[in-house]
C-alpha cells in the first residue's frame, strides 16, 4: 500500500517537509484553516474536517474534494559557539507539505471521509564544515497519515466523529565524526523507514444555539519503529579495524497525542470569530535512541526530554459577499523543550504566528482558498547546553534565530 501512496504523492507533488511549528509538528492542513490561524476545530466546514474535527463532516452534503499544498520557506541561524559570535545560517530550503481530503454524506446524519496529509516532519540542513557538524548536518523526517473517518449526528446540532489512521514514515540523519589523528572528518549517514504505524481519532461538534459552536478533537500517539542502515565513510585504516559503528539499525519514535478544544461565534451575519486551545503530549519524545542489530556495536542514546505543551489560536472570517471572504488569525506556540536540550537538528523556541487569507467561491461547486502565514520564533540563547560538540566535552552554547514564511493554496470541489 505504501508504494501506491508514494506514486500518488509523486504525481501530485505532495512530498512534505518541514516545520516551524513547536517540535516537529506540521499544522498546515488546508489554506482556509491556515488563514484562520488554525482556529478551525469548531468551524471544520470543509473537507479538511477529516483532520481538524471529523464530526464537522456532517455539515457537508454530497461529495467534497479538497486538494492543496503549502510552501514553507524556513530560515534559521546559530551564533556561537559562545563566546564566539560567528553566525552560521542554515541552508535555504523550501518544502511542500500537502493535503488531499474527500468526504461523502450517505445520509443527512452519516458521513465518511478519506484523507492524505503530513502531520509531522522535520528538515534541517546545515552547511558542510560548520561548527556543529559533529551534532547535525542534515536531518529529515517525513510522516504520512491516511485517515479514514466517520461522522454521525444522533440528534440535531450535535455530531460525533471517529477514525483510524494508517501511517508510514522515512527518516534521514547525517553528521560528521572526528577521526583524529587522520585528517578531515568521517561522514555518518543513517537512513530508515517504517512501513506501517497506526493511530486513531475522536471528535465532537455541538451547536447549543445557532450562532455558537463548540468543537473538540482527540488525535492519538503514533508509534513508529524504523528499520534502516547506518553507513560511515572515513579513513580506510579506521574502517579496516572496525572503529566506525555501522550496519543495520532500529529506532523508535512516538509522535505526540493532541487534544484540542475550540469555540466559534457568529458575531454578526458577516463576521465569525473562532478560538482553539491545543494541548500536545510532547513528553512522548523523551529520547532518540539508535540500536544496532549487531550486539558488538554500541547503541546511540540521546536525551530529548520534551514536555507537554500547548498552542493558543484565534481566527476571524469576514464575508464581504456570499462568494468572497477574508480570513485572519494569530497563535502562540509554546516550545516543548528546555533550552539546554535544544539541538541544531531541531532548533526550537516559543513561536508567534500571524496569518491572512481569502476564500473565493468561483462557481457553485468550485472554489479556492489561499493564505499567508508568517512565523517568528523568539531568539533563544542556550547557556548550559547538554549537547556536546567536541571530544573534549565542550557544550554547544549559543544563540538560535528562526523564522518562516508560508503560503498555502487549496482547491475545493463539490458534487451533489
Amino acid at each position: 500500500m505504501k508504494n501506491y501512496l508514494y506514486i500518488i504523492l509523486m504525481i501530485l507533488g505532495l512530498f512534505p517537509g518541514i516545520i516551524l511549528a513547536g517540535g516537529f509538528q506540521i499544522n498546515e492542513h488546508g489554506a482556509k484553516a491556515m488563514g484562520l490561524g488554525g482556529a478551525f476545530t469548531a468551524v471544520a466546514n470543509d473537507a479538511s474536517a477529516i483532520y481538524w474535527n471529523s464530526a464537522g463532516m456532517t455539515q457537508l452534503r454530497g461529495t467534497n474534494f479538497l486538494l492543496g499544498s503549502a510552501l514553507i520557506a524556513p530560515s534559521s541561524s546559530f551564533r556561537g559557539v559562545s563566546p564566539s559570535v560567528d553566525i552560521t545560517r542554515m541552508k535555504s530550503q523550501a518544502f511542500f507539505p500537502s493535503h488531499l481530503f474527500i468526504t461523502h454524506s450517505f445520509t443527512e446524519s452519516f458521513s465518511a471521509g478519506l484523507g492524505l496529509t503530513t502531520p509531522f516532519g522535520l528538515g534541517t540542513h546545515w552547511k558542510d564544515g560548520w561548527v556543529g557538524r559533529y551534532l547535525a548536518l542534515e536531518t529529515e523526517l517525513k510522516t504520512f497519515w491516511v485517515p479514514i473517518t466517520f461522522a454521525y449526528s444522533p440528534i440535531e446540532n450535535f455530531s460525533i466523529g471517529a477514525g483510524f489512521i494508517y501511517s508510514f514514515a522515512d527518516v534521514l540523519i547525517t553528521r560528521n565524526n572526528p577521526q583524529a589523528p587522520f585528517a578531515g572528518d568521517a561522514y555518518v549517514e543513517l537512513e530508515g523507514n517504517d512501513q506501517f504505524a497506526y493511530g486513531y481519532t475522536f471528535s465532537l461538534m455541538y451547536k447549543p444555539v445557532k450562532e455558537f459552536t463548540i468543537g473538540a478533537s482527540f488525535r492519538s500517539e503514533v508509534e513508529y519503529e524504523f528499520e534502516g542502515t547506518a553507513v560511515v565513510t572515513g579513513a580506510e585504516q579506521l574502517q579496516e579495524i572496525g572503529a566506525f559503528p555501522g550496519g543495520d539499525v532500529t529506532a523508535k519514535l512516538t509522535t505526540p497525542m493532541n487534544i484540542v478544544g475550540g469555540l466559534a461565534y457568529q458575531v454578526i451575519p458577516q463576521l465569525r470569530l473562532s478560538a482553539d486551545f491545543q494541548w500536545i503530549g510532547w513528553s512522548s519524545y523523551d529520547s532518540l535512541n539508535v540500536n544496532f542489530v549487531d550486539p558488538d556495536m554500541e547503541d546511540s542514546k540521546s536525551a530529548r526530554l520534551y514536555k507537554d505543551t500547548y498552542i493558543i489560536r484565534f481566527g476571524a472570517q469576514y464575508d464581504l459577499t456570499d462568494q468572497f471572504s477574508l480570513l485572519g488569525g494569530v497563535y502562540f506556540d509554546k516550545m516543548p523543550v528546555d533550552p539546554e536540550y535544544v539541538s541544531p537538528s531541531l532548533p526550537d523556541s516559543d513561536r508567534l504566528g500571524l496569518s491572512i487569507g481569502a476564500n473565493a467561491k468561483i462557481f457553485d461547486s468550485f472554489g479556492i482558498s489561499g493564505s499567508y502565514l508568517f512565523i517568528r520564533a523568539k531568539e533563544l540563547t542556550v547557556t548550559n547546553s547538554k549537547e556536546i560538540y567536541t571530544t573534549g566535552d565542550s557544550q554547544f552554547n549559543g544563540t538560535y534565530n528562526s523564522s518562516a514564511n508560508l503560503l498555502s493554496l487549496s482547491l475545493y470541489y463539490h458534487l451533489q
